[in-house]
């Protein structure tokens, strides 16, 4: 009898350690991601910019909701929020209230697919499928069903009374001690909301820094950016592969970026141009798929200095 079950009965007990530990540690093993980027006008100060993304909030997540209030704690001289905000259609307040000590900062915001919509159900090999396919998201797949409507304009006005400023395919601009930030944004390119010809044009002269901000870093919406000359770039959605392969890193990206720029900060070069990238793996899960592996939940505090 052991020789007929005692491997099988030992994958079993590997297989549920791992879900034990992805489920129950892991994903609510929340980090802080630190990076330098020069980008900034020589001589300028530096800037420290918070990113949120890809909360996926599910009523009664109290862990990380104390998490998120206490990056208050940073004090960011802006922050930005880069989507996918709800996993939960009763979410809303409870993401208000997590964020409330943050939206006491300067701050702007896109939204995600799961801001817009609530989560289904469904197979995690898919995504292998459609990275196998090149389709992902509505770009390229069938368009979708029955789907659950989330209340994103209560989120949007929760934002907006703030003073955030609201990114969809549009451009705002935060005034920092005397220096002018320009943000231009897109809404989420997953679900082809983008609408990159409301924006193009590149950097205004009279700004002192420039920076686009997008949920999913599909490679139309990099491109674009970066041929118009922002030298740097955030964005969300890839939960950083969510279940990794330690020493060997992301499976997929849930878009049509390499998964060697999963999350972190990277290079993007279109057109001759060349700018920064910062894709967070973002601190929440789908409510359906609530793990992580060798991807731990996180939130970035960016230190922007002056170019060499």
């Amino acid at each position: 009898m052991r020789a007929r079950y005692g491997v099988p009965l030992g994958i079993t007990a590997v297989a549920a350690a791992g879900l034990l530990y992805s489920a129950g540690f892991e994903a609510r093993s929340f980090r802080l991601r630190r990076v330098t980027v020069p980008v900034l006008p020589s001589g300028a100060r530096p800037l420290r910019v918070l990113q949120v993304s890809d909360i996926h909030m599910v009523s009664g997540q109290r862990k990380k909701q104390r998490w998120l209030r206490s990056l208050a704690g940073l004090r960011p001289d802006f922050v930005i929020n880069t989507g996918d905000n709800l996993s939960d259609p009763e979410g809303v307040p409870e993401v208000l209230d997590a964020l409330g000590p943050l939206m006491a900062f300067p701050g702007a915001y896109v939204f995600g697919s799961n801001d817009y919509y609530g989560p289904r159900l469904r197979n995690p090999a898919r995504y292998l499928v459609e990275k196998a396919k090149g389709h992902h998201g509505l770009n390229g797949n069938a368009p979708v069903v029955g789907a659950i409507h989330n209340p994103w304009e209560d989120l949007r006005d929760g934002f907006d009374a703030a003073g955030w400023l609201n990114l969809t395919n549009t451009r705002g601009t935060l005034k920092i001690e005397g220096l002018e930030i320009e943000l231009t944004g897109l809404d989420d390119p997953h679900i082809k909301r983008d609408r990159y010809a409301r924006v193009t044009g590149g950097p205004s002269a009279s700004a002192d820094f420039s920076m686009g901000v997008v949920h999913a870093p599909y490679l139309r919406s990099l491109d674009a950016f970066t041929a118009d000359g922002y030298p740097l770039i955030l964005a969300g959605h890839t939960h950083g592969g969510q279940l990794c392969i330690p020493f060997y890193g992301a499976l997929v990206t849930n878009c049509d970026l390499d998964a060697d720029r999963v999350k972190g900060l990277s290079r993007h070069t279109a057109e001759g141009q060349t700018s920064y990238l910062h894709v967070s793996a973002g601190c929440g899960t789908n409510r359906y798929t609530p793990v992580r592996f060798a991807c731990p939940p996180e939130a970035t505090l960016l230190t922007l200095v002056g170019r060499e």
